[in-house]
């Protein structure tokens, strides 16, 4: 269809699992990921009308979290765990994309497999550009992924220890990758789920600060090098939400007022607001030692069901940019797309705002987004009741990729209807009584793929102003809400089995909506990396 991402990739899904990978490994032998169960190896037939314009998927195979975010030299880069073996969950590489404005991506080969220590889990990625690792040669600034090592055969024989925390270095701006001959670098000292290390250098402090996440809490470690690590502190056992072990940490200072505070986000599975796996944060002080909170409230990054693991990009100076898993572990083996499985969010700016004495999290969409945008149609005071306002002509609706902005000096009840020639429905708007944004995808396409997906999911409005503005990003299977500034946000999945050509608007208590602005997204167009 129009506007649809396509990525051509040949045979780069097989890179470092070949003899003439570019990934070496010093520590042992790079080793063939197993063969795929016999009930994964079938592919269903392609779903090019699944494919997204604008959020970053793969070519074909399986991914799943977001790792080692750097931008460095103009580029930015996104790892992520990916499984080139087949479209289900398998034995986990980096798989690997850049991009020079978080719009376009380019696929590269894959930059680390597994190998002798295991699976290559979730990390992350820095620039040492004082080369406190050494790995720098020849006036070369090393990048250094920081990753764990998840040994398959230790989890089977029952052990605790079969999480480590390993290094990979790359002399030549993220192309390809050297393992460290000395991996593990932080031996598990006997808990279950030991993984996920971020690391960021911390600049009171004078060293490197590893956030991860063990079990039910976050451990904090520190290093001159990033080879040898020292324990700091713990922080979680009784904080925060619980419903499932916490997983892919991020720590990162934000400015509000001109006061820093420190960001702390916790991905965890299950437990999530609206059901499977969510992303919870809390707010407080960090001292190179000790993550404090501000107070013990739990709060979520997305009340969505279709946001996890997401973390953010290390060096960029003055921007905070989130990058998140846009699936849910309920689901994320089923959903209907072929010869992929899931993509990422779109990436989101961060920062802080107080409403009350609280002080929350808000995300929006990057300002690159708006390179994508033809011309705006925007409607004023357009009058709502509950008898349903086709807006499809008025606003020229069509196409499955497009941006919906809308704002009111009096919030009300409202409800968007956006449907097809199917029959089929995807609703969303505001209960002024309960409080919440919503999101109703129980009508928008098929869902029998899992028990777990129907729904309506229900987000609280944070802010407590009469006047309201809500975002929406819409993609082929997916909307992205951002309410209020970002205060309120929630991300979701459908499949609906055609696009959308019709949009309606109600209200039963009447709102009258100031600006209606709707504008057509480009898709765009991604290649591989020749390389």
């Amino acid at each position: 269809m129009k506007n649809t991402l396509f990525l051509v990739l040949a045979g780069a899904s097989l890179a470092a699992c070949s003899p003439d990978s570019k990934t070496t490994d010093t520590a042992a032998a790079t080793q063939e990921a197993p063969a795929a169960p016999a009930d994964a190896v079938a592919v269903p037939p392609a779903t090019p009308q699944y494919r997204s314009g604008y959020h970053f998927s793969p070519a074909a195979h399986w991914m799943n979290d977001p790792n080692g975010m750097v931008y460095y030299e103009g580029v930015y880069h996104l790892f992520f765990q990916y499984y080139p073996g087949a479209m289900v969950w398998g034995p986990m590489h980096w798989g690997h994309a850049t991009s020079t404005d978080l719009v376009s991506w380019k696929e590269q080969p894959v930059a680390l497999a597994p190998d002798s220590l295991g699976y290559i889990f979730s990390g992350s990625a820095v620039v040492d550009a004082k080369n406190t690792s050494g790995f720098g040669k020849d006036g070369k600034t090393p990048l250094v992924a920081i990753f764990t090592h998840h040994d398959p055969k230790g989890e089977k024989a029952g052990t605790k220890t079969f999480q480590n925390q390993s290094l990979a270095y790359s002399l030549d701006a993220g192309k390809t990758w050297t393992k460290y001959a000395g991996n593990p670098v932080l031996k598990n000292p006997g808990i279950k789920d030991f993984r996920d290390p971020k690391v960021s250098w911390n600049d009171v402090a004078k060293k490197w600060i590893m956030t991860l996440a063990t079990l039910d809490r976050i451990t904090f470690f520190s290093s001159p090098n990033l080879k040898d690590w020292t324990k700091e502190s713990e922080f979680g056992e009784k904080l925060g939400a619980h419903g499932g072990v916490w997983e892919c940490p991020d720590l990162f200072p934000l400015t509000l007022n001109g006061k820093t505070h420190w960001v702390l986000i916790v991905n965890l599975n299950p437990g999530g607001p609206n059901g499977g796996s969510g992303t919870q944060y809390f707010v407080g002080t960090f001292d190179g030692h000790k993550f404090t909170p501000l107070n013990d409230k739990t709060k979520w990054a997305d009340y969505g069901p279709d946001d996890y693991a997401g973390v953010t990009w290390g060096n960029t100076p003055g921007r905070r940019i989130f990058l998140g898993w846009m699936s849910n572990w309920d689901y994320a083996n089923q959903v209907p797309t072929s010869p992929w499985r899931n993509a990422t969010t779109i990436p989101r700016e961060l920062g802080l705002r107080q409403v009350g004495s609280e002080i929350y999290l808000t995300s929006q969409p990057v300002k690159e987004l708006a390179k994508l945008a033809q011309p705006a149609v925007v409607l004023k005071d357009v009058k709502a009741t509950d008898a349903p306002l086709d807006l499809t002509s008025q606003l020229s609706f069509s196409g499955d990729k497009f941006s919906l902005k809308l704002s009111t000096a009096q919030l009300q009840d409202f409800g968007l209807m956006l449907s097809n020639a199917a029959g089929e429905e995807l609703r969303l708007g505001y209960d002024a009584l309960a409080k919440q944004y919503y999101i109703d995808r129980r009508k928008a396409g098929p869902t029998g793929f899992s028990s777990k997906f129907a729904g309506r999911h229900v987000t609280p409005r944070l802010a407590t102003t009469p006047a309201a503005d809500v975002t929406l990003y819409v993609d082929a299977t997916s909307v992205e809400l951002f309410a209020d500034g970002g205060l309120s946000v929630a991300s979701e999945l459908f499949f609906p089995s055609q696009p959308f050509t019709a949009l309606k608007l109600e209200s039963t208590a009447g709102i009258t909506i100031r600006e209606l602005s709707f504008s057509k997204l480009t898709g765009v167009q991604a290649t591989a990396s020749a390389n």
